[in-house]
């Protein structure tokens, strides 16, 4: 395995918008971009204005209608998203350092999990591209119904700062498997790799102008992006905040169907019949510190059954404890820092407007003061309640609430969550019990006995209430990117009325 260390000042940063092919730098103004290790100035990028997302829509528009992206073989596309992973997977070192300087990410776990997850993600939709199809209707012996599909042209795309490449595969990846052209807009926080992803798009074979990337803020770039009238489809992942702002731009300009996956806070239920306390300790020590707890699907809210809690807790401290800051340019496995200075200052304040209201710090609760950079301590916090802020609100750090139950209802009420229902986990020997938990939960995702996502790219993922509509992920990404269109044709001449009796043009025109 090479060495995976680097220098962050001896990355070349690409910059600009990628647009028809090509990077593309503006007299705009420009957002600077910080790297969330040492808080010192990494580059800076261009805050597309209106003109700039219209003149990158109409391209793709513009390219989806020339090249015949959308009416090509869906093996073709197939082919070209298949080389596109290969080409990524060839340039796993410079992605892992592009991802790993400017994000929360450290660059072991970049080379490792990030870059071949998102090489094996397009892979995955490009193998999808020729096995979606519509279905034949079961209609009358003389007629022959059927339902084809086909792309909603261009697809808006933007994703957030946690995971920036592999949530750009997540987006982009089912939409051009579906024939669709994209514009993609990536975090402000974090817009240096995706770049470099879009010009291994080109070098696949991709046309120009079918993926292109615009630069900028959420509320001026992503939402002229949202609100553009030639978007087709939106899909969008951030918070449950900012999932509702998309929902209102989306209308303006007439409805259009969007995908989102919002915010969490995701439950960890523990019984007491668990083997293994050490196992499970481990799935939520994971569940809430990586990536510092800067996931939407993080296992914030432990409960646990009253008998087992307090040996529970004592087999996560000392977890807490081996976890230590490193920036993310360093060679080992490190714990990550937070994105921003103000993301850390929001997740202290969080943590104290809940001890002014009764809650115990048990561990943790403030940054790591020796870091330059935005590093937060891995906090437990006790003596919670359902009207405190670390109970309500998505923290997005690494902070862990810990309840107790007697009950098997009890701890399922616990589990529920007025607002969210992203992912849970429920960790139990008793097979029914965790069937039970998994119909009683009102979760997308719900992991048993283990916390986290796996390889398996044909599990979708997307939440329920106000954690988002939609999947990504899955066959169900790729049938999210595709309108369907009913047809039905007569064998005969066409006739005046079909079997049930109603005359084909009078259903639901009749007089009362």
């Amino acid at each position: 395995m090479r060495p995976l260390a680097f220098d962050p000042e001896s990355i070349e940063l690409p910059s600009g918008h990628f647009i028809n092919g090509a990077l593309r730098d503006t007299s705009e103004e420009r957002i600077e971009v910080l790297r969330p290790s040492d808080a010192k100035k990494l580059g800076s990028i261009p805050d597309a204005t209106e003109a700039t997302v219209d003149e990158a829509v109409a391209n793709s528009l513009d390219a989806w209608r020339s090249s015949g992206w959308g009416r090509a073989p869906p093996r073709t596309r197939g082919k070209v998203l298949r080389r596109w992973a290969d080409l990524i997977d060839r340039d796993v070192g410079q992605l892992a350092q592009l991802e790993a300087v400017g994000s929360t990410r450290p660059v072991a776990r970049a080379y490792a999990e990030d870059v071949p997850f998102t090489a094996e993600a397009i892979r995955f939709f490009g193998e999808l591209a020729d096995k979606l199809g519509g279905e034949v209707a079961s209609t009358r012996s003389a007629s022959l119904g059927f339902v084809a599909s086909e792309p909603y042209g261009v697809v808006a795309a933007i994703a957030p700062w946690n995971f920036p490449l592999s949530m750009c595969s997540w987006k982009c990846g089912p939409a051009l498997a579906a024939g669709n052209a994209v514009v993609f807009k990536p975090s402000e926080l974090t817009p240096f790799s995706t770049l470099r992803l879009a010009q291994l798009a080109i070098e696949a074979g991709i046309p120009p102008g079918i993926f292109n990337v615009v630069n900028g803020r959420g509320n001026r770039a992503g939402s002229s992006l949202v609100r553009h009238p030639q978007i087709g489809k939106v899909s969008f992942t951030g918070s449950t905040r900012s999932g509702a702002r998309v929902m209102a731009d989306a209308a303006l300009t007439g409805t259009k169907p969007v995908t989102l996956e919002l915010g969490g806070k995701s439950p960890q239920l523990v019984f007491e019949n668990v083997p293994d306390l050490r196992h499970v300790a481990r799935c939520i020590v994971r569940g809430f510190t990586s990536n510092a707890g800067q996931s939407c699907v993080a296992g914030s809210r432990l409960i646990a059954h009253r008998n087992i809690v307090e040996p529970l807790l004592g087999a996560i401290r000392p977890m807490l404890a081996d976890l230590r800051p490193d920036p993310t340019w360093h060679g080992s496995m490190s714990f990550e820092p937070i994105i921003s200075r103000p993301q850390s200052a929001r997740i202290q304040l969080l943590i104290t407007q809940s001890r002014d209201a009764g809650a115990e710090i048990e561990t943790g609760g403030d940054p790591f003061d020796e870091m330059d950079g935005c590093f937060f301590r891995p906090t437990l916090i006790r003596q919670v309640t359902s009207s405190m802020p670390v109970i309500r609100e998505e923290i997005f750090g690494p902070v862990l609430t810990v309840q107790t139950f007697e009950t098997e209802e009890e701890g399922l009420h616990l589990a529920g969550h007025p607002t969210y229902g992203l992912a849970a986990g429920v960790h139990t020997s008793d097979v029914g019990q965790a069937l039970r938990a998994m119909r009683a939960i009102a979760a997308g995702t719900i992991w048993i006995n283990r916390y986290s996502r796996s390889a398996d790219m044909i599990i979708p993922t997307g939440g329920f209430q106000q954690s988002g509509i939609g999947k990504d992920l899955g066959a169900q990404a790729v049938h999210g990117c595709l309108r369907y269109k009913s047809v039905l044709v007569d064998f005969d001449s066409c006739l005046d009325s079909d079997e049930s009796g109603v005359p084909a043009g009078g259903r639901g025109k009749g007089k009362s």
